[in-house]
C-alpha cells in the first residue's frame, strides 16, 4: 500500500513538472535589466541607451537601463555578478573592469574571470594622441624625436591612473624607448579646458568623443590613433603601428555579460538579438555620433577576447610596474 501511494504521488509530482515545462513562457516573459556602470549622458551610457533599444526590439521586451556608476565601474559591475543568474539582469562592462582592475587591484568584490558569462562584444574606442596646436611637432615622430631630446620632460595627460588611455601610453613609450611623464586626471571633462589653454600639451584620449568637436574646429590637433585601423571620425590621421610601429594597437572597449551560470541558451539569444538589432541605422549612426566602433560576436568568442585581453593588460601592468591610486 505504502508502495503505490509512493509510486502515485511520484508519478504526479513528473506530470506536473511536464506540465509547468510546458506552460513556461519562453524566455523573456518580462522586461530585461541592463547596468550601465557609469553615470548617464556619456558616451558609454549613449552606447548602453541605443544596445538596450535595439535588443529590446527583437526580444519583444523592454530592456531598461540602470545607471550604477562608481569605482570606475567596478560598482555596477558588481551588481551584476551578483545579480541571478536568469538572464533578466545583464550589464554593459568594460576593459576597466574586466581586464584592467583584476591585475591593479589586490581586493575586487569579483572575479573577473569566474563570476561573469560573456555575451557579445559591443563597442570599441580607439585612444587618440591629441596635442595643442602650439606643440612644437606636427606628428608621432616628430614628438618621439622631440621626446628623445627631452626625456622625461614632456607631460601627457590621462584621465587616471591604470584606465585605458594610460596604459595605452604606457604601451607608446615601450614601442618607442621614449619617456614621458604622466600627469593623472579625474576625468577628460578636466583635461579638455587644460589641452585647450596650453596648461598641458598632451593627451591620450581614451575617447574621440571628447575632443572631436575641437580638432574639427582646428583648436586641437590629433596625431595618432591608437587602434589597429584609422578611426572613421578622423580618417586623415594615422595609427601608431601605420607611423612605423607595427604590431601596436590598443582600444577601450564595451562588452554585453551575464551572471556566472546564465543557461547557455539564454546568453545566445541575447548574442542574436544584439548582432541582429546592430544592424539597423539608428544604432550605426548613434556609434558614429559618439565616434565608437560597433562590435558583434558570440558568447565564445566574446569570452577568447576577455581572456586574451585579461592575460595581456595584466602583463603590461606587471612590466611597468602601474600601482593603483
Amino acid at each position: 500500500m505504502q508502495r503505490r501511494h509512493f509510486m502515485a504521488a511520484a508519478t504526479i509530482a513528473v506530470i506536473g513538472d511536464i506540465a509547468h515545462a510546458q506552460t513556461a513562457a519562453p524566455y523573456p516573459a518580462r522586461p530585461v535589466r541592463m547596468i550601465v556602470p557609469f553615470p548617464p549622458g556619456g558616451p558609454t551610457d549613449v552606447m548602453g541607451r541605443i544596445a538596450a533599444k535595439a535588443m529590446g526590439e527583437q526580444l519583444g521586451q523592454s530592456c531598461i537601463v540602470e545607471n550604477k556608476a562608481g569605482a570606475g565601474g567596478n560598482i555596477g559591475t558588481d551588481a551584476v555578478a551578483k545579480a541571478a543568474p536568469d538572464g533578466y539582469t545583464i550589464g554593459l562592462a568594460a576593459i576597466s573592469s574586466l581586464a584592467i582592475a583584476p591585475h591593479l587591484y589586490a581586493n575586487l568584490p569579483f572575479n573577473a574571470e569566474k563570476d561573469f558569462a560573456p555575451i557579445s562584444l559591443v563597442g570599441t574606442t580607439p585612444c587618440a594622441l591629441v596635442v595643442h596646436p602650439g606643440a612644437p611637432f606636427t606628428d608621432l615622430n616628430g614628438l618621439i624625436t622631440y621626446a628623445k631630446a627631452h626625456p622625461g620632460q614632456l607631460n601627457y595627460a590621462t584621465s587616471g591612473i591604470g584606465t585605458s588611455n594610460h596604459l595605452a601610453a604606457e604601451l607608446l613609450q615601450s614601442f618607442t624607448g621614449i619617456q614621458l611623464t604622466h600627469v593623472p586626471y579625474r576625468g577628460s571633462s578636466q583635461i579638455v579646458p587644460d589641452l585647450l589653454s596650453g596648461t598641458i600639451m598632451m593627451s591620450m584620449e581614451s575617447s574621440l568623443a571628447t575632443t572631436l568637436q575641437h580638432i574639427q574646429a582646428g583648436k586641437l590637433r590629433a596625431i595618432a590613433i591608437t587602434s589597429p585601423q584609422r578611426a572613421g571620425a578622423l580618417p586623415q590621421v594615422p595609427t601608431v603601428a601605420e607611423s612605423g610601429y607595427p604590431g601596436f594597437a590598443i582600444e577601450t572597449w564595451f562588452g554585453l555579460v551575464a551572471p556566472a551560470a546564465t543557461p547557455q541558451p539564454i546568453l545566445q539569444r541575447l548574442a542574436t538579438a544584439w548582432a541582429t538589432g546592430a544592424k539597423s541605422a539608428e544604432v550605426q549612426t548613434t556609434f558614429d555620433h559618439i565616434a565608437a566602433n560597433l562590435r558583434t560576436t558570440d558568447p565564445a568568442q566574446f569570452a577568447a577576447f576577455m581572456r586574451s585581453e585579461n592575460q595581456r593588460f595584466g602583463n603590461l601592468i606587471r612590466r611597468t610596474g602601474i600601482k593603483a591610486e
